[in-house]
């Protein structure tokens, strides 16, 4: 099942989220959109944090993860875990994309 689910943040960039569901967990995640984040790779630990996490993981639980999932020296632009956490809800709540 593929999903996928944006988020504005209120004064922040778009955030967008694409992942599909297995067992009733959340795989092969993909978080974009037009933050910035430093340096690079922190995209891939957002990414790694979310991965197995449960569908039934709500808003606190899933931006949790990604902050714990996180390097100490990550700078985030325009984004923030909460931020990343909606899209990943709306993603879950909209359905399966063709």
């Amino acid at each position: 099942m593929n999903r996928h689910g944006e988020y504005k943040m209120p004064g922040g960039k778009l955030v967008v989220a694409d992942l599909a569901i297995a067992g009733g967990r959340l795989e092969r995640i993909q978080i974009s959109g037009d933050f910035f984040l430093e340096p690079d790779h922190a995209l891939d630990a957002i990414n790694a944090a979310l991965a197995g996490l449960s569908v039934e993981s709500d808003e606190a639980a899933l931006a949790a993860a990604v902050s714990a999932g996180l390097p100490a020296d990550v700078r985030m632009y325009g984004i923030c875990a909460e931020a990343v956490a909606v899209a990943v809800r709306r993603a879950l709540e909209a359905g399966e994309t063709p």
